[in-house]
C-alpha cells in the first residue's frame, strides 16, 4: 500500500493536539480554548480519512477543503494560546510549523485536483 503523507502527518498532528489538550486541562486548568483546539486539530485528520473514502473526486475535494479550513483554524487557536501564555513560544513554534506544513500540503493537493477537474 502506498504511503499517504497527508494521512500520516494529520494523524501524528492529532496525537500532538490531544497531548496538548491533556496538558492544558491537567496542568493549566484551561478548558475553553483547549476544547476548541482539540476539535479542530483532530478534525483535520478525520476529514482526510473521510476524503480517502469519498465516492467521487468532488467529494474527495470537499473533504480536503474542510481539512484545510480546520488546519487554518487550528493555527488561529495556537496563536491565541501563545498570546495568552497558555503555551510557550517554543511550544507554539514546534506545533505551528506542523500545522502550517499540513496547510501547504493540503493546499497543493487541492490546487492539483482542481486543475484536473
Amino acid at each position: 500500500m502506498k504511503e499517504n503523507i497527508i494521512q500520516q502527518k494529520s494523524f501524528l498532528f492529532a496525537v500532538r493536539i490531544i497531548n496538548l489538550y491533556k496538558n492544558l486541562t491537567n496542568k493549566k486548568k484551561e478548558f475553553v480554548l483547549s476544547k476548541q483546539i482539540l476539535r479542530c486539530g483532530t478534525s483535520i485528520g478525520a476529514n482526510v480519512e473521510e476524503s480517502i473514502g469519498g465516492r467521487s473526486n468532488k467529494e474527495f475535494l470537499f473533504k480536503l477543503e474542510i481539512s484545510y479550513k480546520e488546519a487554518r483554524e487550528t493555527i488561529y487557536w495556537l496563536k491565541l494560546l501563545k498570546e495568552t501564555d497558555y503555551i510557550s513560544i517554543i511550544e507554539f513554534e514546534s506545533i505551528c510549523v506542523e500545522a502550517e506544513e499540513i496547510c501547504k500540503i493540503l493546499a497543493k493537493i487541492i490546487i492539483t485536483l482542481k486543475g484536473k477537474m
